[in-house]
């Protein structure tokens, strides 16, 4: 087994301990470097909470998820949109702002980073700005779709939405239609009431099912069927790291919990691991000499 080398033992207090103050930050980020250096397959969830750093609020944060000012049933909701086309383009005026200008943080460049040193493979988010792909990462799996195209709800017509989303910015915005038949246009994520696009959804349930360590960065696991990923990837054996400000269900059946920022947990876990590397380099270098 490729869980040989690690002391298991460790691991377990790591998991069972892992809110108390004895355990200390250094215990969890060292547990989360061996699981790391170890693995032959990592997958990351992530979810908004990798975002905020961005500038992009999430939804369920008290006093300043998107949420806190809005029914989501109503204006983010597939029947609200078909019965209210211009509220949801009234309500999603300020969020098409904070992504349009948004740039990937800190946290999307570690994981990029990570991808580059082959010690992540697959990359499984729930947001819909972009900023994986524009942080340089590959293999990303958007299972709620993503804002930067826009499709005809008539003619399936799709297109780049980055001259919808400069028009919702300006004072005398209509509601957008498609230029091949007049249909509506609405943005390629997922609102509620619809079903997440199956493919994307069958290939991420089939890394959850075939990774040995899963990562959770920035995601309160609330939305299903995506929360139960981790399970899914427990289910098989795999080990669990999950890193986000506030807790979450799956806490439990971690290994390491971090109740940190994730876009400063993954950067320093880049360190350690960076330099736990060029140390085996450097000690391989060495003997051969």
């Amino acid at each position: 087994m490729f869980w040989s080398r690690l002391d298991l033992g460790k691991l377990v207090r790591w998991g069972r301990d892992r809110d108390s103050a004895a355990v200390g930050a250094d215990g969890r980020y060292q547990a989360t470097l061996e699981l790391l250096l170890a693995s032959r397959h990592t997958v990351v969830l992530t979810g908004a909470g990798i975002s905020t750093r961005s500038g992009i609020p999430d939804f369920r944060s008290p006093g300043t998820g998107l949420w806190n000012y809005s029914d989501p049933l109503e204006v983010a909701s597939i029947w609200g949109f078909r019965e209210d086309p211009e509220r949801f383009y009234r309500w999603i005026r300020p969020l098409a702002k904070k992504m349009v200008q948004a740039k990937p943080n800190p946290a999307h460049l570690a994981l990029f980073r990570l991808q580059t040193l082959n010690l992540v493979r697959t990359i499984i988010t729930q947001n819909i700005d972009d900023l994986h792909q524009m942080a340089g990462c590959t293999n990303v799996l958007q299972v709620h779709g993503s804002a930067h195209t826009v499709s005809c709800m008539q003619c399936k017509h799709q297109e780049a939405s980055d001259a919808l989303w400069r028009a919702t910015l300006e004072k005398n915005f209509e509601v957008p239609h498609c230029s091949e038949c007049g249909g509506l246009l609405k943005p390629d994520v997922v609102l509620f009431g619809e079903e997440l696009p199956a493919a994307v959804l069958e290939e991420a349930q089939q890394a959850a099912l075939s990774c040995d360590l899963m990562i959770v960065a920035g995601s309160s696991l609330e939305v299903m069927p995506v929360a139960d990923l981790p399970f899914l990837a427990r289910r098989r054996g795999a080990r669990l790291v999950i890193i986000n400000l506030g807790r979450t269900m799956a806490d439990s059946k971690a290994d390491v919990v971090f109740h940190d920022d994730v876009a400063e947990v993954l950067p320093r876990l880049v360190r350690l691991c960076e330099q736990q590397i060029q140390n085996r380099h450097s000690s391989g270098s060495a003997s051969a000499g």
